[in-house]
């Protein structure tokens, strides 16, 4: 029987790199949710539409085919059959995913999509309402968290990894922005499952947060 793991937290909590870990050493299906949310703000972004636009952004949905595919053995995001897996993790996306995800007509346009893979596999999606809106049935529901700052380092050493211009004290504003507007959005906003497990990681190492993760999802498996 299948069944899944849902991490919810804010933007740069660490969710996407555990959620990876944990579904590796358990042999799961990783979906991350956010690359798809991702995938649209990239996509409308290039059409050069204002995510403001509600209007604008819902009638580019039309034709617009999002897909998640694994190459040798890595999960990369299709827009239209082009890999842009490389162009959405920067601020100015970050924001524009944001900004999209409060679409309801974007938010039901993936939602399928999710559900889908989820009852064809047993799998560790993360995202920002994955318990309370798409699998408030998973059997293990994470809340996964920590400070601003804490995440906004995080973000920034990856973008400086890849070379991102952005300041410490840009991706910082992006980070606080973000989570006021995930939080306040009317659609399935950012908020802890009642039946999640909270964890905040503010100053762990992604070892140390991934040990704790993995203790929580072993011992309710055992319970289970």
């Amino acid at each position: 029987m299948n069944y899944a793991i849902a991490i919810d937290g804010p933007a740069g909590a660490g969710k996407s790199t555990i959620a990876k870990i944990l579904a590796k050493e358990l042999e799961l299906i990783y979906v991350d949710t956010g690359a798809l949310y991702r995938s649209i703000g990239y996509f409308v972004t290039q059409q050069g539409i204002d995510t403001a636009d509600t209007a604008a952004v819902v009638a580019s949905l039309e034709g617009l085919k999002v897909e998640l595919r694994y190459v040798e053995g890595v999960q990369r995001v299709f827009v239209n059959g082009e890999d842009v897996s490389d162009y959405i993790r920067t601020p100015a996306i970050s924001m524009a995913a944001s900004a999209v995800s409060a679409i309801p007509a974007v938010r039901a346009f993936l939602l399928d999509t999710q559900r889908d893979i989820a009852a064809a596999n047993s799998v560790v999606m993360d995202g920002r309402d994955i318990g309370t809106t798409i699998l408030p049935d998973a059997r293990i529901k994470i809340f996964l968290t920590a400070s601003p700052e804490s995440r906004a380092k995080r973000r920034f050493d990856e973008l400086q990894e890849k070379g991102d211009p952005a300041t410490y004290d840009e991706v910082l504003a992006d980070m606080i922005k973000r989570d006021y507007d995930d939080t306040h959005r009317e659609i399935s906003p950012l908020k802890q499952a009642e039946d999640a497990i909270p964890v905040d990681t503010s100053g762990e190492t992604l070892e140390q947060s991934v040990v704790r993760m993995k203790e929580i999802v072993y011992s309710r498996l055992a319970e289970g």
